[in-house]
């Protein structure tokens, strides 16, 4: 994954690691070997809602987010890639605290939804009170929320991916990120828990009212509707192209 960095060139990764991100790093790291030492850390470590609420497992939320699949690497080398690569920039802006503070935040109350809003939809009937009691773990949550932090300060970024080889602007990060969740990504993805970190991020950025380049509704309506006066002038332009195109066919005949 490739990026335009602040000189317009582009370039593979951030230019620095902040401390922060290189702590993060280690913990995550460190855990991972831990789950495999102690496996009992994984399973009272998790979100798992009955836990949560019924059990008085109180910590999940918060240690749910420093566990991986240990039968998978791959699910901490991603996480561990996407902080590193969207982390390390947003650290750098805000510096160690703050951003210490937003990535836990989301993280943690990424984990709180995913303990309390699958007793919702059961009530509702929308899923089986057997879902209560399926575990999640991974930062996903909050990475999400620093995912979405860095396509709101620098939205009109390029990203570029070697595979499949497209570009596209930073602000249309998160809404890729969860399609191909959706789309292609395995079974047990938690779709909640990626959507809630974005949605804290979210609250946490409107709210401070510190998150450059934050759309507000005003501005969403302005860009979709001038999107749309786009693909008008681009429809009036094709058909008068191939009006020109027409009449010039009649005169060479």
């Amino acid at each position: 994954m490739y990026g335009r960095g602040y000189s317009g060139g582009m370039g593979f990764g951030p230019p620095i690691t902040p401390v922060v991100i290189k702590q993060l790093l280690v913990a995550n790291t460190v855990v991972f070997i831990a789950q495999h030492l102690f496996p009992w850390l994984t399973l009272v470590g998790s979100v798992t809602p009955a836990a949560f609420l019924q059990h008085g497992m109180l910590w999940q939320p918060f240690t749910y987010m420093f566990l991986h699949d240990p039968r998978n690497p791959l699910h901490l080398v991603f996480n561990m890639f996407m902080l590193w690569m969207f982390g390390s920039q947003v650290a750098a802006v805000w510096g160690t605290k703050r951003f210490l503070r937003y990535y836990l935040t989301c993280g943690v109350g990424a984990g709180v939804l995913i303990g309390v809003v699958p007793y919702l939809l059961v009530a509702a009937g929308l899923r089986s009170p057997a879902t209560l009691e399926l575990p999640t773990l991974g930062a996903s949550g909050a990475i999400y929320g620093v995912v979405l932090a860095f396509s709101l300060i620098w939205p009109d970024r390029t990203i570029a991916l070697l595979f499949p080889p497209v570009a596209f602007r930073a602000i249309w990060l998160i809404p890729i990120m969860v399609g191909v969740d959706l789309l292609m990504g395995p079974s047990n993805v938690s779709i909640l828990g990626h959507l809630s970190g974005a949605a804290i991020g979210w609250l946490l950025l409107r709210g401070s009212g510190t998150g450059p380049g934050l759309p507000s509704l005003e501005q969403i309506r302005y860009r979709w509707n001038r999107y749309r006066m786009r693909r008008r002038l681009r429809a009036v332009q094709r058909e008068d192209g191939g009006w020109r195109s027409e009449r010039l066919r009649e005169r060479v005949r």
